[in-house]
């Protein structure tokens, strides 16, 4: 089993990212946050540059995961949205990424999810329509706030775009009331890879095996299938960029429960945990 991690809980810097993964035996990036900066929107140069440090030290960029379809349905600019994930692509092919990780837009909190399906389909056309002939898949993971928040709705847009892969994150699940092994049942045939974190029913992010997010059933369905890729996102700590990836008016309940001395002993505490579980 390769396991990647979003590093950038470790550190913001990219350098002590790559020690992480080092120290911690990981295979390499699903790559977030560069320095500080969004990997949506870093210059050909630190792309390149990056590439070069993850190529010496015997690393991988295997999937961005970019904050693609993170705008709300209604509000947000889609054409300039369009242009970010146009750049998000040309970032992949300089990182040698095979995948894009996307989502599936923010719907406003008081209106029914259901009524924006044909709106989210049409939009997510168009990012396949432009990834077309890259080589790069496109895969969507499920998220509170989102169109594709239940294992329903994110059947909905496999079903329509086939292209689109799911990327399965229990955690995410568990935010948002749903059986975590009913959700793999109706998902699987659909599953590219797994992001592992784990969390109580309140809420709360616990290392990997230790919530109800049946993650250790889930990995061993996942493996059974012939699955071989994981993305470690431990989110026991808060670090840089995790406002961001939030919803105006969210906040996640990320290093609540147990205390870390640095992000560094979180993350290693997340990949404990998961390594346990294989």
């Amino acid at each position: 089993m390769k396991i990647y991690a979003f590093a950038d809980e470790a550190s913001a810097k990219i350098d002590e990212q790559i020690t992480a993964l080092k120290e911690n035996g990981l295979e390499g990036l699903e790559i977030r946050n560069v320095d500080g900066v969004n990997v949506a929107e870093i210059s050909d140069s630190k792309a390149k540059e990056v590439k070069a440090k993850m190529d010496k030290s015997g690393l991988t960029v295997w999937s961005i995961g970019s904050p693609i379809g993170k705008i709300d349905i209604e509000s947000g600019d889609f054409a300039l949205h369009t242009e970010k994930f146009k750049r998000t692509l040309e970032i992949a092919e300089i990182l040698g990424a095979k995948n894009i990780r996307l989502f599936s837009f923010f719907i406003p909190k008081d209106k029914n999810p259901d009524d924006y399906k044909e709106e989210v389909i049409k939009r997510l056309s168009v990012f396949c329509e432009i990834a077309k002939g890259t080589g790069i898949t496109l895969c969507h993971e499920n998220e509170k706030g989102i169109y594709g928040d239940t294992p329903e709705r994110c059947l909905e847009i496999f079903k329509a775009l086939p292209e689109i892969k799911a990327i399965f994150d229990p955690a995410n699940y568990v935010q948002c009331t749903v059986d975590t092994l009913k959700a793999w049942e109706v998902l699987k045939p659909y599953v590219k890879y797994l992001h592992i974190k784990d969390s109580l029913s309140d809420g709360n992010i616990v290392p990997a095996g230790k919530g109800i997010g049946n993650v250790k059933n889930i990995i061993d369905g996942y493996k059974a299938m012939g699955g071989e890729e994981l993305t470690l996102e431990p989110h026991l700590m808060e670090f840089d960029g995790l406002k961001g990836l939030e919803q105006e008016g969210d906040k996640s309940a990320v290093g609540e429960l147990v205390k870390y001395s640095s992000n560094e002993e979180a993350f290693k505490a997340g990949a404990d945990a998961l390594k346990s579980l294989l």
